[in-house]
């Protein structure tokens, strides 16, 4: 069972993600809050396993409030929930402690997943963030977009299957759209992570991020 702390900063909007989370299976809301210090009292009593983090809580810094979190409960499992796609800005959010990142325009569905991905140890980027960050990376302009292939040692194939891995597609759903097989996708993966030295998506464009390969 999740133990969720919800966190945002309006109070209407959090009344919503409560009632919209009401029916997820295998999550319960043990608290909430509309501030950091809420958050902080909050979470002495309650003991989530999760917190879903606004990171516009008012009169809050949010990136130091992750670290914080990171080096006062290192066990908590941490959704950041933004509405900026900057790639400084959400790579931050994971280098600080966050262990997903999702737009507050996302859909419940899409949230929930999110939830239960971060509650399951695994990293967690929205979809509409991977797409956004991997298309620049990609495309930009074609000389940038070959640059960046070429600086992170990917094949164009490649890179189309990170982009639908960001985008939430499993091995079989990739394998659909590309016309190949899942045997074929998964090698494609192992060779991504291989070839960039990191374990997930999220790590990957933190990565490029650093190194300069996606545009300000």
């Amino acid at each position: 069972m999740i133990r969720l702390l919800l966190t945002e900063g309006n109070p209407a909007e959090r009344q919503a993600l409560r009632l919209g989370l009401a029916a997820a299976a295998g999550l319960v809301t043990v608290a909430e809050a509309g501030t950091g210090d809420e958050l902080l009292a909050a979470l002495a009593e309650a003991a989530p396993s999760v917190l879903l983090l606004d990171l516009a809580l008012p009169d809050t810094d949010a990136f130091a409030l992750l670290v914080r979190l990171r080096e006062q409960q290192p066990q908590l499992r941490i959704l950041a929930r933004g509405e900026l796609t900057n790639e400084h800005y959400v790579s931050r959010a994971f280098d600080l402690g966050a262990h997903g990142y999702l737009l507050k325009s996302a859909l419940p569905i899409e949230l929930v997943h999110a939830l239960a991905t971060v509650a399951a140890g695994r990293p967690f980027l929205g979809s509409e963030i991977g797409l956004t960050l991997l298309n620049r990376l990609y495309a930009g302009s074609a000389a940038q977009g070959d640059v960046a292939r070429a600086a992170l040692g990917l094949s164009k194939r490649e890179m189309e299957v990170l982009s639908l891995v960001a985008d939430g597609l499993t091995n079989a759903e990739i394998a659909e759209r590309l016309f190949t097989s899942k045997r074929t996708v998964e090698t494609h993966r192992q060779n991504i992570m291989d070839k960039t030295q990191t374990r997930n998506t999220a790590a990957l464009i933190k990565l490029a991020a650093r190194q300069g390969l996606l545009p300000e």
